[in-house]
Parts: C-alpha cells; structure tokens; sequence
C-alpha cells in the first residue's frame, strides 16, 4: 500500500563519528518534519510527496538500551560506564540493549514507509536481507536466527553469533533507529552488556570473520547499494552539514 505522489528518493547524509545524543536528536527532527507532513497532506487532502534519509555514522563508545529492554543487562555501575570512557542511554526503540562504538556502521532510516508498503515485518527483514546481501560480497555467509532480529553467522548452529544488530521505531508508518554493524569495532565492549538480552550466543564482527581489518568505507558502499536493490528506491547523497 502506498498513497498518492510516492516518493523513493533516498536522501542519503554522511555524518561520521557523531555523538549518540547529537545523532538521536537529529533523528528525531527529521521523523518529526516527516510526520508533520504527514499530518498535513492528511488534513489539508493534499499529497505533497514526504521525503526519506539515510544517515550513516560511526558512534564514541556507547550503551543505548531499549524501550523493551532490562537495564539489568547492562553489567557496569555509573562509576565504571565512566572509567570505560563510555555513556548510556535508555531510548524509545524496540530491542534490548547494544553497544555502539568507532569502527561500527550505524545506518538510520527514517524513511516515509507508505512511500513503500505498509508493512513493518516485511521492513524489518527488508533490512537483514540487506544485510546479508552485503556480507556475501565478503564470502560471509549469514542467516536469520529463529525468534530474533538481526543477521546471524552459523544461525543454525550452537555457535550462531551476531555480527549486525537491529532496533526500530515507527509511528505514522514513519521509521527511526536502524542496524548496527559490527565491521571493525572493538568487541571486548561487549562483555559488558548481555546483548540484545541474549545469554548464550557472542557477537562477531567482519574482521574477526575475516581475520582482517576491512576498508570501512567499501562496507558502506556496498550496505548501500543491496538496500537500494532490495527497497528499489533511487538514492542520492545529501551533502549539507550533519546539525
């Protein structure tokens, strides 16, 4: 289901290393104009098409928890979240608790899902396919663990590990949030936390997959391109400053 004057322009913006609060905030403005629009075209009987982003970042050490959550995942005081140089945030997305961190590729969507379809389940795994799309170009190949969001190495087997995260919110069919993806990050931050809430499973990265440190960039690159594929939006790049 779409409504009139769809729109899959992708505006795709850059930001780099960026503050979990500043990314968050930004975010948050964004689905906010989104909406308004929304609301809008949905008062006024007008169908001015709603844009989409795409925000690419890499975040300082970082604990965001939530809002299905248990804080009793996290396993650090206050006292040592600071001597580990690292914050926690308690936020208003599905999931439970993950680690961001330099050298992982945070992707937020806020994308206008009526310019799509109107179906957040086919979204969510819209996204892993992505995901594991990407991976495959590496020789890594990656599945869905049963009952779990994300994308899973050996999903079938004891030793299944978690090498991309997953946690969205959508309201008016429009999305924030988005996938975390372990590339080069240091995963010892992970010990930590019980991620996602999950006990008996570890998490990996592409270069402990691979043995090697991988050119960021080319991860992002490629990310990209399968997202374009398997939402078959047209995508350009937004080259104003991230605020």
């Amino acid at each position: 289901m779409t409504y009139g004057n769809p729109n899959r322009r992708i505006q795709i913006i850059h930001a780099g290393l960026v503050d979990y609060q500043s990314a968050w905030d930004f975010q948050q403005r964004l689905f906010d104009e989104v909406v308004e629009l929304k609301m809008q075209n949905r008062n006024s009987g007008e169908h001015h098409p709603t844009p989409n982003y795409i925000i690419t970042c890499e975040h300082p050490p970082v604990y965001t928890l939530g809002k299905s959550g248990d804080k009793e995942n996290l396993l650090l005081s206050e006292a040592q979240l600071e001597a580990l140089g690292a914050k926690y945030y308690a936020i208003n997305r599905g999931g439970d608790i993950t680690h961001h961190g330099p050298g992982q590729l945070v992707v937020y969507p806020i994308l206008d899902l009526e310019n799509f379809y109107t179906d957040i389940h086919r979204y969510l795994r819209d996204l892993e396919e992505s995901v594991i799309l990407m991976l495959a170009e590496f020789g890594i190949r990656a599945g869905r663990y049963s009952g779990y969001t994300g994308v899973w190495i050996d999903e079938d087997k004891p030793e299944a590990r978690k090498i991309c995260a997953m946690g969205v919110k959508c309201g008016r069919w429009v999305t924030m949030h988005g996938i975390a993806l372990n590339v080069n990050n240091d995963l010892r931050f992970f010990e930590h936390i019980v991620p996602c809430g999950i006990k008996d499973k570890d998490v990996t990265s592409l270069q402990k997959e691979l043995g090697f440190a991988v050119d960021f960039y080319s991860v992002r690159k490629i990310l990209l391109e399968k997202m374009q594929y398997v939402f078959g939006w047209e995508a350009f790049e937004k080259t104003e400053p991230f605020a």
